[in-house]
């Protein structure tokens, strides 16, 4: 059962990209990660558009080994057509049969807990589970491949970079907390820009910052989910230090057209910021605006960094 505010959201992102999505009409997609809080999104905007818009369909093919991502639960309509799921880790070498046009690759472990927990893992996604669909889509002659990279590839930016344009060559440690995730991001967009520069395939990447909405793991241990979570259960919200961290958040309806229209543009071996550039606000004012959601009955509590979550 989908939620009526996530059908109204995959409504709103097939009409804000309805132009540019005539492309995939009668086309194949392959997503890695597609059962993920961002793939499932684009799933579900492509059955949309199936359903609405296409005469002849755009089958989808999910790659997924559910790591992370959840099973039987992607947001399409019970016995829908035109899906394919394979239950498959993209370290490892695969083929597809038939054509394939457009290719994502955004399976990876986002949040910080389970990239510090599946460490290893987190570098295989981002570099071999490139390589792998790279060689696809050369052997497939897609028409667009589409690297999931992440804001963290800039590390800590210097002051007089931020907002952070996608110019700024990062401020990284190869050796610190971060590294499993920020240093293999950055060699996923080597690679993905080296397939570029060598044969020619049609790359771009998106670098998405602090995507929140609907369909996020109660469990992903991120701000948003985890503030939200606690107070539905009656719980304290947990602040880090003082507070005093600072981010700007992007809704997922957002932050999904803009990684379709990047996906079916034109242009070429780009690279693309994905988020708000507006309202930054710390993170004791958000706990605050989450207790007066409930009417100020939940308590905030400032609690020190825990080994699992880097600073």
């Amino acid at each position: 059962m989908i939620h009526p505010i996530v059908r109204q959201d995959i409504r709103s992102i097939a009409k804000n990209i309805k132009k540019e999505a005539k492309a995939l009409e009668g086309r194949t997609l392959l997503i890695s990660g597609g059962a993920g809080f961002l793939g499932r999104y684009i799933v579900g905007t492509i059955h949309h558009l199936n359903k609405e818009y296409f005469k002849k369909p755009c089958k989808i093919v999910v790659i997924d080994n559910f790591i992370t991502g959840i099973k039987n639960r992607l947001f399409v309509d019970a016995n829908a057509k035109n899906i394919r799921v394979i239950e498959q880790n993209v370290i490892k070498p695969f083929t597809v049969d038939g054509p394939v046009d457009y290719i994502i690759h955004a399976a990876g472990l986002a949040s910080p807990v389970y990239y510090q927990k599946y460490p290893i893992e987190t570098i295989e996604s981002a570099i071999f589970g490139a390589k792998n669909l790279l060689e696809l889509a050369r052997a497939k002659k897609v028409k667009s491949f589409l690297f999931f990279s992440s804001s963290e590839i800039y590390g800590d930016p210097d002051p007089n970079f931020i907002p952070t344009p996608e110019t700024y060559h990062g401020n990284v440690s190869c050796i610190g907390s971060r590294a499993c995730y920020d240093e293999s991001k950055r060699l996923g967009e080597t690679l993905t820009m080296t397939y570029h520069d060598v044969y020619g395939i049609p790359v771009k990447i998106v670098r998405p910052f602090n995507i929140f909405g609907p369909g996020m793991r109660s469990d992903d241990y991120r701000v948003v989910p985890t503030f939200i979570g606690n107070a539905l259960r009656g719980k304290t919200l947990p602040v880090h230090d003082e507070g005093n961290q600072t981010r700007t958040f992007c809704y997922v309806s957002d932050a999904t057209v803009a990684f379709l229209k990047v996906l079916l543009s034109s242009k070429k071996g780009e690279v693309y910021n994905v988020g708000n550039d507006e309202n930054e606000i710390n993170m004791m004012s958000l706990a605050q605006i989450v207790a007066e959601l409930f009417d100020n009955k939940i308590e905030i509590s400032k609690i020190e960094y825990p080994a699992s979550y880097p600073k």
